[in-house]
C-alpha cells in the first residue's frame, strides 16, 4: 500500500491528466453532486455571473446552458472569469479536506500499537464519526477502519522480513491476535504468515514487463500459474511491487513460458477481449473467490456496481466487503475489478490508481463501440 504521502501526491499529480478524459456530462454530475474528489480536476464558470467555481461549491447550481468548464483557474480567468469568495478555486494547494486526512493518517502511523477506533479518530479532528468517515473514504478512496488494517498489515510485513517471530510481528504492528489478521485483511498475504515470514524461500517466480497505455506492466507466475499482475511508472515499481510479496523468493525476469500472455495483454490494449485461459497460483478466501468469479464474468466494456456483486452473492450488506476483495485482487486485469464502480458512477478506488481505472473503462467502452459500428 502507498505511503500517506504518495496517496496524496497521487492524488494530485494525476489530475490534471484527469480532465481530459472526462465528458462534459461526466463533468457536470460530478458538479451537480458537489463531489469533491474532482476539485483540482475542473472547474466550472457560470456565464450569467461570469464567476468560476469548484465542483465541490457549497453555492446553489445553475442550470447547464449557463455553465461552462475549464481544465484549472488559469484558463478561466484567462477567459474573463473570476474566481468563487466561497469555495476559493483559485488556490491549489492541498484543500482543509486533504490537510485533515493527512494529519490523521500521520497520527494513525504513530499510533498504530493503540486503540484506533472511528470514535476516537474523529475526535481527533473535531468531526461527528459520519463526516470524518466519508471524508477520510472520499480523499484516499478506502475507510479508515480499511486504511489502519492496511497500515498495521504493512508494518507487521516489514517486522516478519526482519526475522521476527509471527507473534511477536502481529503484536508489534498493533493486531489484537493472529484471528484478526484474517478477520481484517483477508488476503492480505496471500501465504499464512509463517509461509511469509520465509519470505518465499525455494520459490522460483519469473516475471515479464511490457509498455502499456497505463505504464509498465508485470506479469509473474510460479510453476503453477499467474501469481501477480503489478502495473506501475517504470520497471523499480512494480519490480518493487512483487518482491515486497515474496522478498526471499527467487526472482527472474525471462519472457520464456509467458510470451503467450504477454501478448494477450498487447492485444487487449489494442481493443481486442482480454480472453486468457490463464492458470492462476492465487490465495483466496471462499469469499474473494466467489467475488473474484463474478467479476470475471463482467462483459467486456460494460461495468457493475459493489452493491450489485452483492446482491448477487445473496448477501446485499456486503458491498464493502466486495471492495475489499477488489482490492486485494492480484492479478488486474485477469480479475477485472476496474469494471466495478459505485452505484452513482464514481470510480471508487483502484489498487493502481483511479486514473488507470479511468483509461481502462475508456479503451473497453470505446473498442466495444467500435465492434458495434463494424
Amino acid at each position: 500500500m502507498l505511503t500517506t504521502e504518495q496517496n496524496l501526491s497521487q492524488l494530485h499529480g494525476t489530475r490534471q491528466h484527469q480532465d481530459n478524459a472526462l465528458s462534459d456530462d461526466e463533468k457536470w454530475k460530478a458538479v451537480l453532486s458537489r463531489n469533491d474528489s474532482f476539485d483540482g480536476v475542473f472547474v466550472f464558470a457560470v456565464r450569467s455571473t461570469r464567476i468560476y467555481c469548484r465542483p465541490s461549491c457549497p453555492a446553489r447550481r445553475p442550470t447547464k446552458e449557463h455553465v461552462t468548464f475549464f481544465p484549472g483557474s488559469i484558463e478561466a480567468e484567462q477567459s474573463g472569469f473570476r474566481p468563487c469568495q466561497r469555495c476559493q478555486p483559485c488556490n491549489t494547494g492541498p484543500s482543509p479536506k486533504d490537510k485533515l486526512v493527512d494529519d490523521v493518517c500521520k497520527y494513525i502511523e504513530a499510533n498504530l500499537q493503540g486503540k484506533l477506533t472511528l470514535g476516537i479518530l474523529s475526535r481527533e479532528v473535531g468531526l461527528s464519526p459520519y463526516h470524518f468517515r466519508r471524508t477520510f473514504k472520499r480523499v484516499l478512496g478506502v475507510s479508515p477502519r480499511q486504511y489502519v488494517e492496511a497500515r498495521r498489515l504493512a508494518r507487521m510485513k516489514r517486522f516478519l522480513r526482519s526475522g521476527e517471530t509471527v507473534n511477536n510481528s502481529l503484536y508489534n504492528a498493533g493486531f489484537s491476535s493472529r484471528s484478526r489478521v484474517y478477520e481484517n485483511v483477508p488476503g492480505g498475504f496471500g501465504v499464512n504468515p509463517g509461509e511469509f515470514r520465509r519470505g518465499g524461500v525455494g520459490l522460483r517466480i519469473r516475471y515479464s514487463i511490457i509498455d502499456s497505455p497505463l505504464g509498465r506492466l508485470l506479469v509473474a507466475a510460479t510453476e503453477r500459474g499467474v501469481c501477480g499482475v503489478c502495473i506501475g511508472d517504470s520497471d523499480s515499481f512494480v519490480e518493487r511491487s512483487l518482491a515486497e510479496d515474496y522478498p526471499a523468493a527467487t526472482l527472474y525476469r525471462s519472457d520464456e513460458g509467458i510470451e503467450e500472455w504477454t501478448r494477450a495483454f498487447a492485444k487487449y490494449f489494442e481493443g481486442e477481449h482480454l480472453a486468457l485461459n490463464v492458470p492462476l497460483d492465487v490465495k483466496a478466501t471462499a469469499f474473494q473467490s466467489r467475488v473474484w468469479k463474478i467479476i470475471q464474468s463482467i462483459p467486456f466494456g460494460k461495468t457493475s456496481t459493489y452493491g450489485k456483486i452483492a446482491k448477487e452473492l445473496g448477501e446485499p450488506k456486503a458491498s464493502r466487503a466486495v471492495a475489499r476483495a477488489c482490492a486485494t485482487n492480484p492479478v488486474a486485469l485477469v480479475i477485472p475489478c476496474h469494471r466495478v464502480i459505485g452505484k452513482d458512477g464514481s470510480l471508487r478506488g483502484y489498487r493502481w490508481g483511479k486514473r488507470r481505472k479511468q483509461t481502462l473503462l475508456k479503451l473497453e467502452q470505446t473498442a466495444s463501440t467500435s465492434t458495434i459500428q463494424e
